[in-house]
């Protein structure tokens, strides 16, 4: 509230933390420091298996779920058979079809069986991970890693769903935004260049996307 006398444009008193746009420039920052460190075999072959894929599923657990969720309506919007692991109307996995998973710890049990079972079905495996070793890497045919490796701090339970519910979270972000949110930021834009490089690989237009747009919101 402007008291009398005071300028609305006030700038605020310096309260010894840094502002919240101070705080977006260290994210963006960061996001630039991850793009550098992405390796283009690992992109480029994430791509290719995209590229070549049948039927695309994605698998994620919480935030990184949503995550996967937006990039499964890009994968719709520009002309894939995409879905969603866990919905209702998620068909049959076939050989030859492929599971993206977005996971930073690549431990996550719920997601990892997920992993587990696709890549039993003959499903191929695309990982995004902030991990460059973890279960899910091993049975991955692609694996692109962001953000670095996580911690070294054996005393945080591996599950996620412990994590969450004992709120002991594993973060693989700097102190400045925590619980993963790097990482999950960091996905979220990797997959959108990858949408990106798609459009143009398949020479898809913009009015082509837009005729897949949902109509009955």
């Amino acid at each position: 509230m402007t008291m009398p006398g005071e300028h609305p444009n006030k700038a605020p008193e310096d309260t010894g933390r840094l502002s919240i746009n101070e705080l977006m420039l260290l994210m963006v920052d960061q996001m630039r420091v991850t793009a550098q460190m992405v390796l283009p075999d690992e992109a480029e072959s994430f791509f290719s298996e995209l590229l070549n894929a049948g039927k695309i599923y994605v698998a994620g657990a919480g935030r990184s779920g949503l995550v996967a969720r937006a990039f499964a309506m890009r994968l719709m919007h520009i002309g894939f058979e995409s879905y969603v692991i866990g919905e209702t109307i998620t068909p049959a996995l076939s050989p030859g079809d492929t599971l993206v998973v977005f996971s930073g710890s690549g431990e996550t049990n719920s997601v990892f069986d997920v992993l587990e079972t696709a890549r039993d079905l003959g499903g191929r495996i695309c990982l995004i991970t902030a991990t460059p070793v973890s279960r899910m890497s091993r049975l991955a045919h692609s694996s692109v890693i962001l953000c670095g490796s996580q911690p070294s701090d054996d005393s945080l339970p591996t599950q996620y769903e412990v994590r969450q519910i004992t709120g002991q979270y594993r973060s693989v972000s700097s102190s400045f935004a925590p619980f993963g949110t790097l990482f999950e930021t960091a996905a979220l834009i990797f997959s959108d260049a990858i949408i990106s490089a798609l459009i143009e690989a398949k020479h898809c237009s913009l009015d082509e996307a837009r005729t897949r747009l949902s109509n009955v919101q």
